[in-house]
């Protein structure tokens, strides 16, 4: 999951790391074989408190088997350089 998390969702340009991973969960089992794809939600984004130009955004991540079951859930937190208004 973080390897698709990283290649296709978080940008080459703006990430700046993050401070972790919260409400981590394995539901399922994945099984040798089994096909899993990604979706990715933002929950909240807001700008930092204490770094300018730096926003906090918490992305929701499921993974899921060909049958449509979840086999991971987590909430990851990212630090993200911000464009400036206008």
């Amino acid at each position: 999951m973080m390897r698709m998390y990283a290649d296709h969702y978080l940008s080459r340009v703006a990430s700046l790391g993050g401070p972790g991973v919260d409400e981590l969960r394995w539901p399922a089992p994945v099984r040798p074989g089994d096909r899993l794809t990604v979706r990715a939600t933002v929950e909240k984004a807001r700008p930092s408190r204490s770094k300018p130009g730096r926003g906090l955004v918490h992305t929701r991540v499921e993974v899921f088997n060909q049958g449509g079951d979840v086999v991971l859930s987590a909430v990851v937190v990212n630090f993200l350089r911000m464009r400036s208004a206008g």
